[in-house]
């Protein structure tokens, strides 16, 4: 509490310790949570709930990691100043974190750049690549629940401008406890010293994400709506669909502008049920023939197209639909660009990419096209490494489509493209669903669904994962498992990890993994059919498969 500079968090936790001083047992309870350990920062940087104490997201936490990141950062570059960028997005305190960054990284000698204000995500894994920056912060928490907050890493030099993957989560981890060890943050030296970016790496961003897919003829006639969720997307789109040429959508008034609190959603997360209804509400109002959403930091995209099967006449469309529409997009470019001798950016054949847990659907892409493959562990920071990568996506709405300048998924490039997609199928007399169609008439019918379970104690998770493991299911419903693949013993083409891999003998799928940013446990169920119709069946069967399965072990 001496050590914090925010008056809030030191009034929390003064009035818990009051509390807990007088016998109060919740009090001393979340005393316990907030300081029996310390948020762990790993791949995916650091993310948890705000408030006072180690194990939440603070200004004390975060001058830590600040202090431990660039101590990493200069033990990297040796007698060299490293430059880092800072970005943050609009949720509550993201601009205080992003400032106090700032300051510790320039109070260590590093050349710190803040982003003008608050920005999508892609706009700063695309300021650190286009200003050959050593590393960039952004304090994001992405589609958390309103209270979180979080800082994501990236590295440049020969990581290309990715996010973190091991060891360097592990060596950064380490500089970070040796600061917190230490004792005091308020003796870190700091400087205002920081550079601000100029407004000219958002536009230059703005004029490589519009190039993605300049509006084709006809692009006018598109009616539709967009939604930022409450985040920071809506003025970078704006710019982008001017300079491509598009017409402007309907926006989600509601939810257009950024607000940390989330006040009309549930959960700021397009996938979550609920989250995009005022977006298929300003659709019927406004005539759309497509919805457009991105999430509070625009790294994610979601789409949904009319339906008059759906409740209220709209559907969204899976992540994996998205994905592998924007895959065959790319497939095509890139068959057409191996003509010209210019098959990839990386010199290596071209080739698609997608998470292990995406559909299967995206190989046969790229089988079609003579490109390569390659299937990755969850996480962009896997992704966005694959030999020759011109096109990534993993099925929770994240679409890399342009790896020529950002090295992460980026929900702004990826509706650009989406928007060209359908707008050249509007000139055919075409519409997206009919894409969907004509993707199954050339690829087969692939169908995939998702089971997740929320739980209060992660040790529930791992209570799962060790009992499959030590009891592997023979039946997955009425179906033979053919073979398990357990990536923690060690699995071709994967680095270790906590995933469970279930083939079945009729050439189903089945992967059951933790989340890596939630306290949830993922099943992924994928299957092929000679129809949709017969597809939906086969996963229908599936899924009550995996749920008496997991009802077994629980």
């Amino acid at each position: 509490m001496a050590q914090d500079p925010d008056a809030v968090t030191r009034g929390e936790l003064a009035e818990l310790i009051d509390r807990a001083e007088e016998g109060d047992a919740a009090a001393t309870a979340d005393l316990d949570d907030r300081f029996s350990t310390r948020l762990a920062f790993g791949t995916a940087g650091l993310r948890g709930a705000l408030g006072a104490g180690p194990n939440r997201m603070n200004r004390v936490l975060v001058a830590q990691a600040a202090a431990g990141f660039a101590a990493f950062l200069g033990e990297r570059a040796g007698s060299t100043a490293p430059t880092v960028v800072v970005g943050y997005d609009g949720r509550r305190n993201s601009d205080v974190f992003a400032r106090d960054s700032a300051e510790v990284f320039a109070g260590a000698g590093l050349n710190a750049v803040l982003l003008p204000r608050a920005l999508p995500t892609p706009v700063l894994a695309f300021t650190v690549r286009h200003l050959g920056a050593d590393a960039g912060v952004m304090v994001t928490a992405s589609h958390n629940p309103p209270d979180d907050n979080g800082y994501k890493v990236y590295l440049g030099g020969h990581d290309d401008g990715a996010q973190i993957v091991s060891p360097a989560d592990a060596e950064i981890a380490a500089h970070i406890q040796r600061v917190a060890d230490a004792g005091d943050v308020t003796v870190l030296p700091r400087s205002v010293g920081y550079a601000n970016a100029p407004e000219s790496v958002v536009e230059a961003y703005v004029a490589a994400t519009a190039a993605v897919a300049p509006a084709p003829a006809g692009a006018e006639a598109l009616r539709w709506v967009y939604t930022a969720m409450h985040g920071v997307g809506w003025e970078t789109v704006t710019r982008v669909l001017v300079a491509a040429g598009y017409p402007a959508p309907t926006p989600v008034e509601a939810q257009i502008h950024p607000d940390g609190r989330f006040p009309t959603v549930a959960f700021p997360n397009p996938e979550e049920p609920g989250a995009m209804d005022l977006a298929f509400e300003t659709a019927r109002e406004s005539d759309a023939e497509l919805v457009i959403a991105n999430d509070p930091d625009a790294d994610r995209l979601a789409v949904a197209v009319p339906d008059a099967d759906a409740e209220g006449g709209w559907r969204r469309l899976t992540g994996n639909e998205i994905g592998l529409l924007l895959g065959w997009r790319a497939a095509r470019a890139a068959a057409e660009a191996r003509g010209d001798g210019d098959a990839s950016d990386a010199g290596a054949p071209a080739s698609l990419a997608c998470s292990l847990v995406s559909s299967p659907g995206l190989e046969a892409v790229a089988a079609h096209y003579g490109l390569d493959f390659h299937s990755t562990l969850t996480g962009f920071k896997w992704i966005s490494r694959a030999p020759g990568i011109v096109f990534g996506f993993e099925e929770a709405l994240g679409y890399l489509v342009n790896p020529g300048t950002v090295r992460d998924k980026d929900g702004i490039s990826a509706a650009v493209a989406m928007l060209g997609m359908a707008a050249e199928a509007g000139a055919r007399g075409r519409t997206v669903a009919d894409l969907l169609q004509e993707f199954r008439d050339t690829f087969g019918a692939f169908a995939s669904d998702q089971i997740s379970i929320r739980v209060r104690d992660v040790g529930e998770i791992a209570g799962i994962m060790a009992s499959l493991r030590a009891q592997p299911p023979s039946r997955v419903g009425e179906v033979a498992v053919a073979r398990i693949d357990d990536l923690l013993e060690g699995v071709e083409g994967f680095p270790p990890g906590d995933v469970l891999r279930l083939w079945l003998d009729d050439g189903s799928r089945l992967i059951v993994r933790p989340s890596g940013t939630e306290p949830k446990l993922k099943l992924y169920l994928d299957v092929r059919g000679a129809s949709a119709k017969k597809a939906r069946r086969r996963l229908a069967a599936l899924r009550s498969g995996a749920e008496e399965m997991l009802a077994a072990v629980r």
